[in-house]
C-alpha cells in the first residue's frame, strides 16, 4: 500500500517512473522505467505490491542465474520484458 505522503519528509507523492539499481550474483542489475510513487521533496521511492513482487521475481532469477543476462543498450531494458521501438 502506498502511503498518502512521504514517510521521511512528509512531502507529496507523485506518480512517475524511476530506475531500480541492485546487485545480484556479482552483477549490477538496472531495471529502467519502473512505475513508482516518488516524493517531490526528497525523491524517496515507493512501489506498489504488484511492482515489488515483479522486481523480487526478477532479482531472484538473476541471483539464482535462471535469468539470462547480457549487456544490452539501456533503452532495451524493461521491467515488463518489452523492448521499446528504436528511435530514428
Amino acid at each position: 500500500m502506498i502511503p498518502g505522503q512521504c514517510s521521511l519528509c512528509y512531502g507529496k507523492l507523485q506518480e512517475g517512473k524511476t530506475d531500480f539499481l541492485a546487485q545480484a550474483g556479482g552483477e549490477a542489475i538496472v531495471i529502467k522505467d519502473v512505475p513508482a510513487h516518488i516524493c517531490e521533496q526528497c525523491g524517496k521511492t515507493y512501489y506498489t505490491v504488484s511492482i515489488s513482487r515483479k522486481m523480487d521475481e526478477f532479482m531472484y532469477e538473476a541471483q539464482t542465474k535462471k535469468l539470462c543476462m547480457q549487456p544490452v543498450p539501456e533503452e532495451e531494458v524493461s521491467l515488463y520484458g518489452q523492448i521499446p521501438a528504436k528511435k530514428k
